[in-house]
């Protein structure tokens, strides 16, 4: 059986970010993306100059399609943009019987633009990350999810992530990548268990969709059959591949996108 994975997600239309990135880590990782697109964005690596809301009932309806004809191992969720559209894909999750639902709680883009409505967030918190396996925050977003300042270290960090656990997800991986220090390191909390994820700090500005490449790669080994500690591990080594490879890309003038073919494309 193809392993199949769906992403739901805002259009990125410099390729870098949102359905772009989860599609090319999909195919990267030898799993078979589908896709609902909840926005389309005006972007490129400099930022964001128009979002486009795709009608909540069409959101709707791309989801019933997929669902009803494809076995769909993981999902993962990006830019939803407004509650009405939250609500919608819950309903969705929930009619369809979705597993191994991975969320990405977008909310800024790597340029600053905000890609959610402030309205949509207790949508997001109360509605959404119940249904979630596991929710992915970067340590801004785990400040705007839980009111707390930007976490400064390890312990701070788990202080947070057990905050969104509150919420209803079963479990929180808190991302330590706009962190400082040699290391960027990654906590996986559950209910009890601390896991830890550590790779050196790669120094670029090339770092366009991290959040998004991270989180659709762990859904790609979940949908592959990987528990979620080995899914995470195994997101953790091709993302930080693809940052060490982004360097060899030269794509706009700000932030760029990560190298997603890393491993297939020739050096040159």
């Amino acid at each position: 059986m193809t392993a199949i994975a769906l992403t739901i997600a805002g259009s990125d239309s410099s390729g870098g970010a949102g359905i772009q990135a989860d599609l090319k880590t999909f195919a990267a990782l030898g799993v078979y993306g589908a896709s609902a697109i909840t926005a389309l964005t005006a972007q490129n690596t400099r930022g964001v100059t128009a979002i486009h809301n795709v009608p909540p009932a069409f959101v709707t309806a791309q989801l019933d399609a997929v669902f009803a004809d494809l076995k769909v191992g993981a999902v993962k969720i990006g830019m939803l943009s407004r509650a009405a559209t939250i609500k919608a894909v819950v309903a969705a999750l929930a009619r369809h019987r979705a597993k191994n639902i991975v969320l990405d709680p977008v909310m800024v883009a790597t340029s600053g633009d905000r890609l959610l409505a402030p309205a949509a967030i207790r949508a997001l918190r109360h509605e959404l990350i119940p249904r979630a396996l596991i929710v992915t925050p970067n340590l801004l977003e785990a400040a705007a999810l839980t009111g707390m300042p930007i976490a400064r270290n390890e312990r701070e960090m788990e202080t947070q992530a057990r905050a969104i656990l509150n919420f209803g997800a079963r479990h929180v991986l808190i991302k330590g990548g706009h962190g400082k220090g040699r290391d960027s390191v990654d906590l996986l909390i559950g209910q009890v268990e601390v896991k830890r994820f550590s790779a050196k700090r790669i120094a670029t500005r090339n770092t366009h969709g991290t959040g998004c490449t991270l989180s659709s790669a762990i859904a790609a080994g979940l949908a592959k059959g990987l528990d979620l500690v080995a899914a995470i591990a195994a997101a953790k080594s091709y993302i930080t591949a693809a940052i060490a490879g982004a360097d060899r890309l030269k794509v706009g003038h700000g932030h760029g996108p990560l190298h997603h073919f890393h491993a297939f494309w020739r050096k040159s």
